[in-house]
């Protein structure tokens, strides 16, 4: 015999319960160039530091293999370009300048809203920070680590009132050249972002 317990009913009002009830996957976004401040919030939500030893994502044994990559088509005052996030500075350093969005949304299998997005995040990480300490198991803790990342995307995009969606299709080695790394990076996750 199962025994059923009714829970008090959530409490839907709180901030936080109203960007879950609000976040949704969004695949179509208006013209609008995005602003530094967005994105430097979108960065720091996604990866950036609480305070000197911690991020704002939970990491097995603070291995923290993840790696953060912009794809900037359209953002005020910013040249176009691939930047990596360096989250101990709150900086983004070019990578390659120009406009991949068109390369990106070829890799990613054509989804038309990773071209037409004036940004993209892209997640990689390098799996012997973790691996090498917890094996084969370390493998979990990264995908674990990358939807904490993902969901924190999600959730800031809608703060913001813009929107994105999660990217999983497309062909990682393409992706890997175009942002111009090695073999010891995967590519995790794209998200497009733009304005609703």
């Amino acid at each position: 015999m199962s025994l059923e317990i009714k829970l008090p009913e959530p409490n839907k009002s709180t901030p936080l319960s109203q960007l879950l009830l609000k976040r949704r996957s969004i695949r179509k976004y208006g013209r609008g160039s995005l602003k530094l401040e967005e994105i430097s919030q979108i960065l720091w939500a996604t990866y950036g530091l609480v305070d000197k030893n911690r991020r704002v994502v939970p990491s097995a044994g603070a291995t923290y293999p993840i790696e953060v990559y912009v794809f900037v088509k359209n953002v005020e005052n910013l040249k176009p370009g691939i930047y990596k996030y360096d989250e101990n500075r709150n900086t983004i350093v070019l990578v390659r300048e120009g406009d991949f969005s068109k390369e990106l949304a070829s890799a990613c299998l054509n989804q038309d809203w990773v071209y037409k997005a004036p940004v993209n995040i892209v997640l990689v990480a390098i799996y012997e920070r973790t691996t090498s300490w917890y094996g084969e198991r370390g493998f979990r803790y990264i995908y674990m680590e990358a939807g904490h990342a993902g969901q924190n995307i999600y959730l800031v995009s809608t703060e913001l009132n813009l929107g994105t969606v999660a990217v999983g299709a497309f062909h990682d080695e393409d992706v890997k050249r175009i942002i111009g790394l090695g073999d010891e990076y995967i590519v995790l996750y794209v998200f497009p972002i733009g304005r609703l």
